[in-house]
């Protein structure tokens, strides 16, 4: 999974507004949404609140962009399987699921922070809530149109299967309940296209 945090003596070279995103993504992903607060980062962007009120009207419009930036990762991984493997749209859910699997590992710490947010964001018109409900329903989109150019017997299933696999893998590998995580994912995920 691709990552905007910052590395140590990157955070003076960047831009104000790319330091507070990583400064957030960070203490997001190591404390939650709900325990961080704008103070927090802040110091850890090196600016002020203030600076982060003039780039974020809000700290949820600085959550749902930080999320933003999260999905636009997935449509990536997305748009690199359909231009690696064109017209195979069989390798194309298998690239997906390998990429998800390589990913895993970052996720044994803190978990994904798409289902991480959930937990915290309960109320559905919530900002940020709204992106990751619109990033996963595009993501079935995209998989649902995969499936169904796979010449899978019922698509709308596959993409139902594979993507309880995708979700139920991150989050096994978080609570460390599974061992080999990303291998079982892969075979699963096999075994659904070769049905």
């Amino acid at each position: 999974m691709a990552s905007t945090v910052s590395r140590p003596g990157r955070v003076a070279k960047l831009p104000p507004r790319e330091r507070i995103l990583d400064a957030a993504e960070e203490l997001f992903q190591s404390e939650g949404i709900l325990r961080v607060g704008v103070q927090a980062i802040a110091e850890r962007a090196g600016t002020t609140k203030m600076a982060i009120y003039r780039h974020f009207e809000t700290k949820d419009a600085l959550v749902a962009e930080w999320l933003r930036i999260l999905a636009a990762d997935y449509r990536a991984a997305f748009d690199r399987v359909g231009a690696e493997y064109p017209d195979r749209p069989r390798e194309q859910i298998l690239g997906l699921a390998r990429f998800i699997a390589e990913g895993l590992p970052t996720l044994s710490y803190r978990g994904c922070p798409f289902v991480n947010s959930l937990a915290e964001l309960p109320d559905r018109a919530h900002p940020a809530r709204q992106v990751i409900e619109q990033h996963k329903a595009h993501q079935m989109r995209r998989l649902l149109g995969m499936c169904a150019a796979a010449g899978l017997a019922d698509p709308e299933q596959a993409a139902a299967e594979i993507t309880f696999v995708l979700e139920g893998a991150q989050v096994a590998t978080q609570n460390g309940s599974v061992d080999r995580a990303g291998d079982r994912l892969l075979r699963i995920v096999e075994g659904i296209l070769d049905r």
